[in-house]
């Protein structure tokens, strides 16, 4: 048994470095003149980082970083709320073409998101939002699988007769749902906002059609436009996607927890 143990540990351990690998040479070509990276592969890191530091810093990436970090804030709490209040009411109400409704939203899921990408630019444009943020934090209010996942989990984990009692107590419905319901949610509210900062932050395309002004940039435009016309940086293109790689792995370590009690909670019964 103690032999199995190991064996396990020993495994596992493997594969996590197989997993790390490519993350630290990441983090070591950050390190290289970007030509040196065409002669080997770079196993130890190399005297160029602080230089490569410089061109990051040049091209404003400090606030490119700013702008991707508080428009996915505000993409995460614009997609979990309506996602949560939709989700508990495809869950917990009855009401009349809530079936086609609800096909409706699923059938939305089997689009490819790029198909609507032309329309919506041209909506945005019309509310005069193009070369602004709010493309980028609207697109929360349409997110069928945010839908879907509430009512899974508010189906299965929010128990009918808690609801019924807080009614028969006099609770309004709103109250209802921010007393009553959101504590129940809370771990298909955590796991969804862990998926959608993670898309917002990484998010190039939407930005890339919607921003053309450089004070507007996001980490991954402005990652994207450190190379000239003349000359591609990759090494500081490398070093970039390392510092934007970084929230993403702190974000993970601390809710990576509650990560998983979300995805396994809404599948106890559906």
């Amino acid at each position: 048994m103690r032999a199995g143990k190991w064996l396990t540990v020993l495994s596992l351990s493997f594969i996590s470095l197989l997993f790390l690998f490519p993350f630290y040479l990441m983090i070591v070509m950050g390190t290289y003149y970007s030509e040196d990276l065409f002669k080997k592969l770079p196993l130890l890191p190399s005297g160029y980082f602080v230089e490569n530091m410089k061109t990051i810093l040049s091209a404003n990436i400090l606030h490119n970083y700013w702008n991707s970090f508080y428009v996915a804030v505000l993409f995460t709490f614009v997609t979990v709320g309506v996602a949560a209040i939709t989700g508990f009411a495809f869950g917990k109400y009855e009401f009349a073409g809530k079936k086609y409704l609800y096909g409706f939203i699923l059938l939305t899921m089997m689009i490819p998101g790029q198909l609507g990408l032309i329309a919506y630019v041209m909506e945005m444009k019309w509310f005069h939002l193009n070369n602004t943020h709010a493309p980028l934090i609207l697109a929360g209010l349409n997110n069928a699988f945010g839908v879907f996942f509430m009512t899974q989990f508010a189906r299965s984990s929010v128990p009918a007769e808690v609801v019924e009692s807080a009614r028969i107590d006099g609770c309004s419905e709103p109250g209802l749902f921010v007393r009553i319901v959101v504590p129940f949610l809370l771990p298909a509210i955590s796991t969804l906002g862990l998926i959608s900062f993670l898309g917002s932050w990484n998010n190039y395309l939407l930005p890339l059609v919607t921003i053309n002004k450089p004070d507007l940039y996001t980490m991954p435009l402005g990652i994207a436009n450190l190379s000239t016309v003349f000359r591609t940086d990759y090494s500081a293109s490398i070093l970039g996607l390392t510092l934007g790689t970084l929230p993403l792995i702190v974000l993970f370590l601390f809710g990576s927890k509650t990560l998983v009690q979300g995805l396994t909670g809404g599948a106890v019964k559906g």
